[in-house]
């Protein structure tokens, strides 16, 4: 199993890299241009030179081969293609430089305070998720805006399964399901750094592969993205528009659980929209 899960690892990493270096160009890497090229992106030999290793290491990561870096080559590669802070922390995560996460995770505890926090947020929907996006705790609101967590099967609680093939995601978003979907999978793709070749993770992309469409184009693109969303806006068959601000933090006596707070916007509308659903 470990072998297994090792070679998923470096079969990512492999395939990361790869983008990562097509999406470069000679240009913004501060390197001569030399007319047109037959692929997109750096050669190999160029992304070598920048970062200062020898042709055949790099080639050897992105061919997937089992062989151990330092911190600072990684440190290089990620200099090299420009990596931004999430795209660099996945890119050590692949490669081992952190010991990888048990493959198995145990069921999250949600203490009574942490629900009693929830249940005190009143208008404004908040939850709670583990590092495969399951939703494994929520208040209210959330529950009526979102469609009602205590009904769902465990799959249907995992917010980028719901994204991708619940048609009511799909209504409640509108024109925004596309930035939100893109964005949900990108959080989802920085998580699997650390469980790359588990069986739930597996079973999962496969499965969502076959499902969503959209899901089996975007998935090869390897984004990777940490953090809120930002401004959300959601529609509700009852009472209309609203708007958030969404707020996240990961809890520091529990690290494996991130709340998540979608606050009513500051002009009063959507609180008394939200309001009005609570007394219904």
């Amino acid at each position: 199993m470990r072998e297994q899960e090792d070679r998923e690892r470096h079969r990512e990493l492999a395939q990361f890299l790869r983008t990562r270096r097509a999406r470069m160009t000679p240009e913004r890497a501060g390197l001569p241009a030399e007319g047109r090229r037959r692929t997109p992106g750096l050669r190999r030999s160029e992304v070598a030179l920048l970062a200062g290793i020898s042709v055949d290491w790099y080639t050897w990561l992105e061919q997937g081969r089992n062989i151990q870096v330092s911190s600072q080559v990684l440190e290089s590669i990620a200099h090299a293609l420009q990596l931004d802070a999430d795209e660099k922390k996945h890119l050590f995560l692949l490669a081992l430089q952190q010991y990888p996460a048990a493959s198995t995770q145990a069921a999250p505890e949600i203490s009574p305070a942490l629900q009693r926090f929830l249940d005190l947020q009143g208008t404004s929907p908040a939850y709670v998720t583990d590092q495969r996006l399951n939703i494994v705790a929520w208040n209210r609101i959330a529950s009526m805006l979102y469609g009602g967590y205590e009904t769902m099967s465990a799959r249907e609680r995992n917010s980028v399964w719901r994204t991708f093939t619940s048609p009511d995601v799909r209504e409640l978003l509108r024109e925004h399901w596309e930035s939100h979907a893109r964005h949900r999978l990108a959080q989802f793709r920085a998580s699997y750094a650390k469980y790359a070749g588990d069986p739930w993770w597996t079973d999962m992309i496969g499965e969502l592969s076959r499902t969503s469409e959209e899901f089996r184009a975007w998935w090869p693109r390897h984004d990777v993205l940490n953090g809120p969303e930002g401004e959300k806006i959601n529609y509700h068959r009852a009472v209309g528009k609203l708007t958030f601000e969404q707020v996240s933090f990961i809890m520091s006596d529990e690290p494996n659980l991130t709340v998540t707070l979608n606050v009513p916007a500051a002009d009063g509308d959507t609180v008394a929209k939200l309001s009005k659903l609570l007394k219904e």
